[in-house]
């Protein structure tokens, strides 16, 4: 695309159409630019045409937007599949020309092009610099400097974000030579023109501050450039202390405390300006709170003076949301400081109660704020407030201060908590309509305090006797009116789950009533927190071990809790509530279903498949809803199988829908609850089946990875079910299509093998026979090509099924079909080698017989010829069955293709109440290893004397000293 004033016009109605409130016409501009990205040189063009200052400001801005999103796609355009369609990459003489110009240009442009450019530079920084872009940092530097000569604020802030976003890879990647190299570079040239520019800033600053003559319009830039200077002073010191930054450490600080302790009025008097000082304050907290945690040594000079006033600071802060990142990065450094080796700070008489007084309750008090988000946005509160993300909130670091605090003042901190959770409950009770937060606030510091016990989910605390507080706090809020008080409901709703393990019994199952009434209050914040109180209930185990509440427990309760929570997805937004269906699924999995009850839930849950079809959106809540379905079916079908026809009544539309619309999301769901129900039928199939059948079979169907599983496990149900059927209208032709498509890929084989070790155990060998030399055709081929250690144990799987479905004679001579004696080659090469790495108690057991079966009864491993194979398979076979998992199996990692995964669109999620059962194929043995020595001694008694000496030639020491322990466990001997 040629540079001239019909490009700079063309590109000029483009950009102009593109904001036209009309569809019409913005979409016609857009396909034109899309077209026109593709050709050389758009990049430079749309570059030059933000550079024009003929042209309006708004084309221009608008111009310098798609300069940037042209450079995010194209500069090094992805080569994820996934991504959309493949994007010509920009050239690199092109990439050279805009390298040359877009730094001048940032400059001298209006802040809102300029911040759109130091985006898109940004963007060339993070794959060319600093190794492909080596004239950038010189020419940024020497702008700087320029800018500063003269104060211009507008150009020094452009250079520092610009800086400030190249530097940010030196945050949080891990330290590799070429990272430090790039590191060293950068400070090498811009740790001196940085401290340069923030001393003279600060100068600046102190001078229009003592003067009082400056505005805030002035004071503005200048408190954004050294929170600039912070940030990249961050990114610069993160990997570890520079020397320049060690050298220059006390200006730094000194500069540092000047913005923590001071107080700049003429910005602070408004809203807008007190943001920019905090935000300033923040990023000094940051700076010392890193050199707090990893230059503790250098930074010990500084540290009491820094604690000092983040404490001093912090109690000035108000509760505004406004100041909320200030308080948060405060309250992080003390805490840091808190469990730090110079923790004795904290020590002090008077100061911990200084501090829960002064900062720690009225940070973890609810605010205006926290009201509004229980109120209009509840998923965000419960994610809060209930799954711990609220790592960065006031209430959550308030807590982590006095837990660090705790670390080692345990006893004081625990006697003042405790002491202010009494105050706060007492203080409630002198007026419960207008304190109700300050019981809320009591709550919440138990809660918050609590101590998880290592390797469990039950919980503990020293503040209050949690029995006592339950009975005598929550208790009166658990039997309190329907919609009063919600957040109070919440906080009780919430203690009950956390420390649910410790409740008797008795007292819980009594409340099991009031929970489920809680299950029908308006708040949505509230009846989940009830539906996740009973689900979490119902998954206490007893100190045996044992589920604490069974089936009895709930069956009094089951009308009025599946009642109440198919109810409770009426409630506005709580449409898709995943707490209410996690629920449902959990009751569905403890309780006994009665008919009428597992009607209401088939119609409830079909209902809502219905709906979600529409439009899934919430993959949570649809992945339990798709449990709740398969443990229906699970626990219902099994227990009265003339459910089965109404249950497929209901769900086949369902499920037709989701197959007739490429519900893609859902397809694997369907697929595993087809196959459940294809696994509850009983023989014939029926016609709806067939067809289904007929679909499965056609290649179509296997084209996305993410179904394969699904699939699968649904051909695996027919070839159960049906196993005559598949035998017709050459559907097993079409079935080890699918089986030699499968096996083919690394990523699928495991997948390939499950077809054809289900064809091997349920179709008659005379059926099979025929296709079997093109079967071991494809294996030997991929076992060629690829072999890797997961498809070698796979085949040793295979086989050993074969051998104890169809005997070692069909083993061997359909084997040797393909080519003479291959099988003695497979024995040496993959089977004996493999057979010791087999894992998984069913696999162990079949490859250990099979095995066995060979040595023992095969007329080719008992000839004399093959008595080296003989003793080397025993060896292996020893080792499988004495030696533990871990000594016997090393996990090897091996390499994804990455050409596998061409066409993923969406991850295969299994439903573990769908889940197939393992089978094992050999239910009449029970103890593979007396098998083993079961066979051994009658083998040897009709040889005696061959087989100690095969034994003594090819076993280890090791497996000789094991076998002689096993003949003597079943009180046997070989002769």
């Amino acid at each position: 695309m040629e540079w001239n004033p019909e490009t700079l016009q063309f590109l000029s109605q483009c950009f102009l159409h593109t904001l036209s409130p009309l569809p019409e016409p913005r979409r016609a501009a857009e396909k034109s630019l899309s077209e026109a990205a593709d050709r050389p040189n758009y990049g430079l063009a749309v570059l030059r045409l933000v550079a024009e200052p003929t042209v309006d400001d708004q084309i221009r801005h608008a111009a310098a937007v798609n300069f940037k999103n042209h450079l995010r796609f194209r500069w090094v355009p992805s080569n994820d599949p996934n991504a959309g369609p493949t994007l010509i990459p920009i050239l690199d003489p092109e990439k050279e020309q805009i390298k040359a110009l877009i730094v001048s240009l940032m400059l001298s442009s209006s802040p809102r092009i300029q911040s759109q450019l130091s985006e898109a530079l940004a963007v060339i920084g993070k794959h060319d610099f600093p190794k492909v872009w080596p004239t950038l940092l010189p020419e940024l530097v020497a702008s700087l400097q320029k800018a500063a000569q003269v104060s211009d604020y507008a150009s020094i802030n452009g250079i520092l974000g610009t800086a400030n976003s190249i530097f940010k890879k030196f945050r949080y990647q891990y330290k590799t030579n070429d990272l430090l190299l790039d590191l060293k570079y950068c400070l090498d040239n811009f740790s001196a023109p940085l401290l340069e520019v923030f001393l003279k800033t600060a100068s600046v600053i102190d001078s229009a501050t003592a003067s009082g003559g400056s505005s805030a319009a002035t004071l503005r830039p200048l408190f954004e450039s050294q929170r600039f200077c912070c940030r990249i002073f961050f990114s610069l010191n993160f990997q570890e202390l520079p020397e320049f930054f060690e050298d220059h450490m006390r200006e730094w600080m000194g500069e540092f405390k000047k913005y923590l302790t001071i107080n700049y009025p003429l910005l602070e008097n408004s809203s807008d300006g007190l943001a920019v000082v905090d935000e300033l304050r923040a990023a000094v907290c940051e700076n010392i709170s890193l050199y707090m945690e990893k230059n503790e040594e250098e930074f010990q000079g500084y540290l009491n003076d820094f604690a000092s006033a983040v404490w001093t600071l912090l109690t000035n802060v108000s509760l505004s949301s406004s100041r909320d990142k200030l308080a948060v990065t405060a309250m992080k450094f003390l805490t840091t400081v808190s469990t730090s080796v110079h923790h004795a700070l904290f020590g002090s008489d008077g100061v911990i109660p200084q501090i829960c007084q002064s900062i720690v309750i009225p940070n973890v008090r609810l605010r205006e704020d926290d009201e509004e988000l229980f109120e209009m946005n509840f998923v965000e509160f419960i994610r809060r407030d209930m799954e711990g993300s609220d790592l960065d909130t006031r209430r959550r670091i308030a807590c982590e201060l006095l837990k660090g605090i705790a670390t080692n003042y345990k006893k004081q901190v625990t006697d003042i908590v405790s002491i202010q959770i009494q105050n706060l409950l007492a203080s409630y009770a002198t007026n419960p309509t207008v304190n109700w937060k300050d019981k809320d606030c009591a709550i919440y510091l138990v809660v918050s305090l609590a101590t998880k016990k290592a390797g469990g989910t039950s919980v503990s605390t020293d503040l209050v006797d949690v029995n006592s507080f339950f009975t005598s706090v929550i208790v009166p809020e658990l039997q309190s009116p329907l919609n009063g008080s919600p957040m109070l409901k919440a906080g009780a709703l919430k203690f009950f789950t956390m420390f649910r393990s410790q409740i008797p019994k008795p007292i819980a199952f009594q409340l099991l009533p009031e929970l489920a009434r809680f299950l029908a209050v308006e708040s949505n914040v509230v009846h989940s927190y009830a539906a996740s109180c009973i689900e979490k209930l119902l998954l206490v185990k007893d100190e045996g071990g044992k589920a604490k509440y069974t089936s009895a427990d709930v069956s009094p309760f089951l009308h009025l809790l599946m009642n109440n929570l198919f109810n409770a997805f009426k409630f506005q937004d709580s449409e898709e509530n995943q707490y209410v269906m996690k629920c449902i699924m959990r009751i569905l999995g403890v309780a006994e279903i009665p008919n009428d009850i597992a009607g209401l839930c088939i119609d409830g849950l079909t209902s809502i498949l219905n709906e979600v079809c529409k439009n899934p959106k919430n993959p949570i809540f649809n992945h339990y809803l798709f449990e709740s379905v398969a443990v229906l079916i699970r626990r219902a079908c099994e227990r009265d199988i003339s459910l089965i026809s109404a249950f497929e009544g209901k769900l086949f539309p369902s499920l037709q829908i989701i197959l007739a619309n490429d519900v893609t999301e859902f397809l694997p769901y369907a697929f595993q609850l087809l196959a459940q129900l294809v696994e509850l039928n009983r023989p014939p199939i029926s016609p709806s089946y067939m067809q289904i059948f007929v679909l499965l079979l056609s290649p179509d169907s296997w084209k996305r990875s993410s179904n394969v599983p699904a699939l699968v496990r649904l051909l695996q149900a027919f070839l159960q079910k049906a196993p005559n059927e598949v035998n017709q209208e050459g559907r097993l032709n079409q079935v080890l299509g699918i089986f030699n498509m499968l096996v083919s890929s690394p990523s699928t084989d495991e997948q390939g093998f499950y077809v054809l070790n289900t064809v091997i155990e349920n179709l008659d060998y005379g059926v099979i026979a025929p296709y079997m030399p093109n079967i071991w055709k494809t294996l030997f081929m991929r076992l060629q090509n690829n072999r890797t250690i997961k498809f070698q144990k796979s085949l040793v799987i295979f086989m050993s099924l074969f051998l104890v479905k169809h005997g070692a004679t069909n083993l061997v001579d359909t084997m040797n079909s393909v080519q003479p004696n291959i099988f003695f080659a497979i024995l040496e090469q993959f089977w004996i080698p493999n057979l010791k790495l087999i894992t998984g108690a069913v696999e162990l057991k079949l490859t250990a017989v099979a095995s066995t079966k060979l040595i023992c009864e095969s007329p080719v491993l008992l000839d004399a010829a093959a008595a080296k194979h003989w003793g080397k398979m025993l060896d292996s076979i020893v080792t499988l069955l004495s030696r533990p998992e871990q000594e016997r199996v090393e996990e090897e990692q091996e390499m994804p293709d990455i050409a596998e995964n061409v066409g993923y669109t969406a991850a295969f999620i299994k439903l573990y109440n769908a889940g197939k059962k393992e089978e094992d194929p050999l239910t009449d043995i029970k103890d593979p290893k007396q098998f083993l020595v079961a066979s051994l001694v009658r083998l040897s008694s009709l040889s005696p004397g061959r087989y100690p000496q095969i034994i003594n030639e090819n076993l280890e020491p090791a497996n000789q000293t094991a076998l002689l322990q096993l003949f003597g466990t079943y009180n046997c001997s070989m002769v």
